[in-house]
């Protein structure tokens, strides 16, 4: 079957996407500072805590997207 790909259905992909990365983005940040805080890092230490959480972070919002998409893309959900 193939896709379908309608203004609406593209737009509830973008804002399922978009509600559910906010939602990971507070989760991720909660755990950032206190992992941050707890070992007292301050400057180039939080820095560096910073750049070792953002790939997995970004990875779980490409991940989010993508399941976003195929969701509401899907012939059997319309």
């Amino acid at each position: 079957m193939e896709r379908i790909r309608t203004f609406k259905t593209l737009s509830r992909a973008a804002m399922a996407a978009l509600f559910l990365s906010v939602q990971a983005i507070i989760c991720i940040g909660t755990v950032y500072w206190a992992a941050a805080e707890t070992l007292r890092l301050s400057g180039t230490g939080a820095m560096v805590l910073g750049a070792i959480f953002a790939v997995p972070s970004a990875y779980l919002l490409l991940v989010v997207a993508r399941m976003s998409y195929e969701a509401e893309t899907d012939p059997a959900n319309q």
